[in-house]
């Protein structure tokens, strides 16, 4: 309730000859009652909840990235099923009924989205944006287009980029992981809060998904993505969001179906930003800020299954290539091993195995052929490409790149190892890994900024990359 009323104000402002000493005596009284006196904004902005700590975890973030809006996550995330919300959601007025029917795997109809809930929309590419043209200058600097052809090079130049492709609003955090290529050689990446889909093989622009504005709150600004990630069947797309400015409200992931174009899954789990996401067949991992791992069956009506925590947050997670061990990493430089039993009611998992570098452990990738090895590059103040021994801890050999390590992926038909670089070159460099040494095969140069994506198309031939200059290239191994 304000302290005046609308009647007090209208008084206030017509009789002039008030005396401030009276004033001063009807402003005490009127404290002192049962309505609060009025708080001054500034002041009001910074008062929190008793349990309420600033997250040292995401203030460690900052390290290898560029300031972010000021956020204040809560303190952990829910740790049991009983926490999680989930439900399907329709996109459209079709009815979905078909969608749990015609899968293989049954995907629980729980229910339905409030009204005011804001949905992901998607947007089919017309024929006039459904292939990708040739921009010209002028349309670069005013309109750029995401997946616009911005230069094309001959297919198979040496070194040289086969195309050069917009890439507008895409994010300059260190962090994040928002590029993936699905076995079908569909490519995700996400540009703000809306992921498009590009066909690799074709070179069309399929469409793009978008947050639908929340009717009920129409100047609140929608997530931006953090991470996504295919499922190894291609069919569905897991999108995790991070916080956005004052917001307190639980974190969420969507799954959606690609084939039927709807969200088939909608999950809050974490309670600050989803930072890592992957999949172990029909299950999936995800990680969040604050350092808490939670392991989920979609198709269940509660679908935590187990949950583990690690010190810092968790910046990336993979399952290995046999579902045997899933590796984790942190902002610390500790790279975790955890063990394939993720269920059960026993407490919080311990890691089997952890290995230390100097810099954040962002870039990890298994090794799909030798399935006990694990690589992982170091940030711009280590710069170290390591490949490991998981079994024994040890570390089989190491390259010093000079530069910070962004990304990191695995090419099993070439027996290649790609890494995404920052400064001094933002270069992309592939490997030969012959045990028990690696030795530079290409240095790939054109982007203007660090390279913070990787992806690979099913069959090894070509390695996309998108980096902070807002560009995303096609490079042919």
């Amino acid at each position: 309730m304000s302290l005046f009323s609308k009647f007090e104000i209208h008084k206030l402002h017509n009789i002039p000859e008030i005396q401030h000493k009276r004033f001063r005596r009807w402003l005490i009284q009127r404290s002192g009652a049962d309505s609060p006196a009025v708080i001054p904004p500034v002041a009001a902005r910074w008062r929190c909840g008793p349990n309420f700590e600033l997250d040292t975890v995401c203030r460690r973030l900052e390290l290898d990235s560029p300031p972010r809006p000021a956020h204040t996550p809560p303190q952990g995330d829910p740790a049991v099923a009983s926490g999680v919300r989930s439900y399907t959601e329709a996109v459209g007025p079709q009815n979905t009924a078909h969608t749990h029917v015609s899968r293989a795997r049954a995907w629980p109809d729980t229910e339905k989205p409030p009204e005011q809930k804001a949905q992901l929309v998607w947007r089919a590419a017309g024929r006039a944006d459904g292939r990708i043209q040739q921009v010209g200058s002028e349309e670069r600097r005013h309109g750029l287009q995401p997946f616009a052809v911005l230069n094309k090079a001959g297919v198979g130049l040496q070194r040289k980029s086969v195309m050069m492709l917009g890439a507008p609003s895409l994010l300059n955090d260190y962090y994040a992981s928002v590029l993936d290529c699905s076995c079908d050689g569909m490519v995700a990446l996400a540009l703000g809060s809306s992921v498009h889909l590009w066909n690799s093989e074709t070179h069309e622009v399929v469409g793009h998904l978008e947050p639908n504005p929340d009717a009920s709150r129409p100047h609140r600004q929608a997530p931006s993505v953090s991470c996504l990630c295919w499922s190894r069947d291609g069919r569905v797309l897991c999108i995790g969001n991070r916080r956005g400015g004052m917001q307190v409200t639980s974190l969420e992931m969507r799954l959606w179906d690609v084939d039927h174009k709807q969200s088939i899954r909608y999950l809050h789990s974490h309670l600050s930003s989803v930072g890592a996401l992957s999949w172990k067949q029909q299950l999936l991992t995800s990680g969040s800020a604050l350092g808490h791992i939670h392991h989920l069956d979609p198709r269940a009506p509660a679908p935590v299954i187990g949950v583990a925590s690690q010190k810092g947050g968790v910046c990336n997670l993979q399952w290995s290539p046999g579902d045997d061990w899933l590796a984790s990493g942190s902002p610390e430089g500790l790279l975790h091993i955890w063990d394939s039993d993720i269920t059960g009611p026993k407490g919080p998992q311990q890691p089997i195995m952890t290995m230390e570098q100097p810099s954040a452990v962002k870039a990890l990738g298994w090794c799909p052929w030798q399935r006990e090895v694990i690589a992982t590059g170091g940030g711009w103040k280590d710069g170290e490409l390591r490949v490991w021994d998981t079994r024994s801890g040890s570390c089989l050999t190491s390259v010093n790149t000079n530069s910070q390590i962004c990304s990191l992926r695995w090419a099993e038909k070439k027996r290649y190892l790609v890494t995404g670089h920052g400064l001094p070159h933002h270069q992309v460099t592939s490997w030969a890994w012959e045990f028990p040494s690696l030795r530079r095969i290409h240095q790939l140069t054109g982007h203007s900024h660090r390279v913070l994506h990787l992806a690979i198309n099913p069959d090894n031939s070509h390695v996309f990359s998108a980096a902070a200059d807002q560009r995303l290239h096609v490079w042919d191994l």
